[in-house]
């Protein structure tokens, strides 16, 4: 745990208990301050009474004697209108913070000399890719690191700040809405594209909360920006023109007259007097496709920013062993693979995988986006047949249907059974692709239990074809 810095004997309300509302109560009690919970979840409430912590409604407290409101990330900061909590901090002049802004003041708290390094990583697609590949770039080269964030461990979870530590942070849109005065060493964006529109306003208040990461940082900081998005590309010329930060642009598609690119796959180091090829990313299995190649380059960038040379980047590239749900490849039935991209929580997300293969089943479905999946229509000839699960099947069915062969299976399971018969049928090398290019609430908690399910339905299948048992009726 982190012991927040900077609260000591001060009162701070926190809304929302889940895992970064009590890691935050925890980290700020541990480090001198009165932490004051509530929740509108009668659960999350007692879970909090079970802790002893101070519970008290903040509707009838006084906020004239609170110092801060720290905020959980799911709770609405000002789309599609303010939280009521957040409306009683604002009137009473109480600023309002979160998780990350926790873990900036305890870290400016600290003397220099004891500072850790701090990458922090964000973006729409690719973060929690290029985060995981940081982290295990830098651990394979012997470094003291600790991964967290929006990504497994909550950041005030991970061990205590010192010295010679890097840590490397995934930021979302929410957290980064709550920051103030974050300012990291490296600070990396993927890429944009429309996403979380309604909690932001639309796409600029996306974008702006994104553009937080960089807000409050010097020449003594390196910004590490995807260039292959309009938006991307835009707020690079902007930095260029407005920021003292060092920056390197990075591209999957195209030369840079400075950054870090990578050509069909082979990565470059463009931002000395002459670009050096650094690795063919083709020959990493856990890097497939155009998207995982910007993800490469960005972390390629953001490690070259740290001191690692070529060389120990490189072989952390190839020891890297990918992350559950990002096109993972889970296992295969005769000729039959099942790829598992169940992260695909977007239209955006799901055009990289269907991307990297020229045919493929595809299993899809779930709590559309706005706009749906119409902008991946030009992929739609490489879907070999379609099975629709969730809300959206009926939805998808109707974009689809005039290009490709449609089924609403409508549950998970059923869709990997249709799949896989389809798929085997042709007696050839085949691929069962699941990116739903969907939220997963309509029938799951999170992607990671959608994804957990799809491992389990393709596990079944198996067992109950060795066995020869029958698949009807599930």
């Amino acid at each position: 745990m982190i012991p927040v810095k900077g609260f000591a004997g001060k009162r701070v309300a926190i809304f929302g208990l889940g895992r970064s509302g009590l890691s935050a109560a925890r980290a700020l009690k541990a480090g001198g301050a009165e932490p004051l919970l509530w929740d509108d979840k009668p659960a999350s409430v007692m879970a909090a009474t079970r802790e002893r912590f101070t519970v008290e409604n903040l509707k009838n407290a006084d906020w004239s004697e609170i110092d801060a409101l720290m905020l959980s990330p799911g709770v609405p900061l000002t789309h599609p209108e303010p939280h009521w909590t957040v409306k009683l901090a604002q009137d009473a002049g109480v600023p309002v913070i979160g998780d990350i802004e926790l873990f900036a003041q305890t870290l400016a708290a600290l003397p220099e000399h004891k500072r850790p390094k701090v990458v922090a990583i964000t973006g729409t697609n690719g973060k929690s890719t290029t985060t995981a590949l940081i982290g295990h770039i830098l651990k394979a080269a012997g470094k003291d690191v600790h991964v967290g964030g929006n990504i497994g461990v909550g950041v005030l979870d991970l061990p205590e700040m010192h010295a010679g530590s890097v840590y490397v942070i995934e930021t979302s849109s929410y957290q980064l809405d709550l920051v103030h005065s974050f300012r990291p060493d490296v600070a990396v964006l993927t890429n944009f594209s429309p996403d979380h529109l309604d909690r932001h306003g639309g796409m600029d208040g996306y974008i702006r909360a994104k553009k937080r990461l960089f807000m409050n940082q010097t020449a003594a900081q390196v910004a590490v920006i995807g260039a292959d998005d309009d938006w991307s590309a835009a707020l690079i010329s902007e930095m260029r023109v407005a920021s003292p930060v060092k920056l390197v642009p990075v591209s999957a598609r195209r030369t840079l007259g400075q950054g870090v690119y990578a050509l069909n796959g082979v990565l470059y180091d463009g931002t000395g007097p002459r670009a050096r090829q650094i690795i063919d990313l083709k020959t990493v299995r856990t890097l497939t496709g155009r998207h995982n190649w910007q993800n490469a380059a960005c972390a390629y960038a953001a490690c070259r920013a740290l001191g690692l040379e070529p060389d120990v980047i490189v072989a952390g590239m190839r020891s890297f062993p990918g992350l559950d749900h990002r096109m993972q490849e889970i296992g295969r039935i005769g000729k039959v693979r099942f790829i598992n991209d169940s992260k695909a929580t977007n239209a955006d997300a799901a055009r990289q995988a269907m991307s990297s293969y020229d045919r493929f089943f595809w299993i899809a479905g779930g709590v559309a986006k706005a706009g749906g999946i119409q902008d991946l229509r030009d992929l739609f000839p490489r879907i070999k047949h379609a099975f629709l699960i969730g809300e959206a099947a009926e939805l998808f069915e109707k974009t689809i249907g005039k290009d490709a062969a449609c089924t609403q299976s409508r549950h998970l399971f059923t869709a990997v059974a249709q799949a896989y018969a389809e798929a085997e049928k042709s007696g050839r090398e085949e691929i069962v692709l699941f990116s739903p290019a969907c939220a997963s609430f309509d029938q799951f908690t999170d992607f990671e239990a959608r994804g957990d399910a799809f491992k389990q339905a393709v596990k079944e299948i198996s067992g109950s074809i060795l066995t020869g048992e029958t698949l009807a009726g599930r």
